[in-house]
């Protein structure tokens, strides 16, 4: 490039880039609304989870761990005999320890005997065996029953119910906000979900003694909620 023509394109570069500023200040910015939106979605529970146990004593640990395994050994046989499927069956817990008796007489603790506890989470697809189980595993052997929570194996669908009730809502209250400000909802700008999911309440129950009749189970509600943060141009 000549010499002579440098100090123009200087002068007309300073020009341009002075003049930015005050353009990108005119342009008026844009109207946006944002609300947030809350769904909720119900259902009928069609899965249980049962926590339950065997807690076995004995003068030896072989006869503790003995005993312990022939209840659980009757407890897992009749659970395959309800449909529970071996996958839905799973140790939480197994332990043996002894037992200590204590002297006033100043004299070390000495063992007197031990313990064993073996636990196990199983989960019961069909709900409408689960007071069957729960009597039968009791009148087997197990003598503790830890908690029992009721969940949906397949929540998708509910989810999805509570994403549609959120974006529903959220629609409403900005057109409510939109209509008083004398403006009209536009495109979407921005969409982010914030998903509550309730965790099943788990119900804890005492170890039960053996009865004729099924135990009651009443599994109730389970709910689901979804926010949705949602903003929206106004024309």
């Amino acid at each position: 490039m000549p010499r002579k023509f440098a100090p123009l394109l200087l002068v007309l570069t300073f020009m341009f880039a002075s003049l930015a500023p005050a353009v990108a200040a005119e342009a008026p910015a844009k109207r946006t609304i944002s609300v947030t939106g809350t769904g909720i979605a119900k259902a009928r529970p069609d899965t249980a989870g049962i926590a339950i146990g065997v807690v076995s004593e004995g003068v030896t640990a072989r006869e503790a761990l003995d005993k312990n395994s022939a209840a659980m050994n009757r407890v897992s046989v009749e659970l395959k005999g309800q449909k529970v499927a071996a996958k839905d069956i799973q140790t939480t817990n197994f332990s043996v320890h002894p037992k200590f008796q204590h002297f006033k007489d100043g004299r070390p603790p000495a063992i007197a005997g031990y313990r064993v506890v073996n636990s196990v989470r199983i989960t019961v697809r069909e709900l409408k065996n689960l007071g069957v189980i729960l009597d039968q595993v009791v009148s087997l052997g197990s003598n503790q029953i830890n908690s029992i929570s009721f969940f949906l194996a397949e929540p998708a669908a509910l989810e999805d119910k509570a994403r549609e009730a959120a974006m529903a809502d959220a629609r409403h209250k900005a057109g409510l906000y939109a209509a008083a400000a004398k403006a009209k909802l536009g495109r979407v700008l921005t969409i982010a979900e914030e998903f509550a999911a309730r965790p099943p309440r788990p119900v804890f129950a005492r170890a039960l003694e053996a009865k004729a009749a099924p135990v009651p189970i009443e599994p109730g509600e389970h709910k689901l909620q979804a926010r949705m943060h949602v903003s929206w141009e106004l024309k």
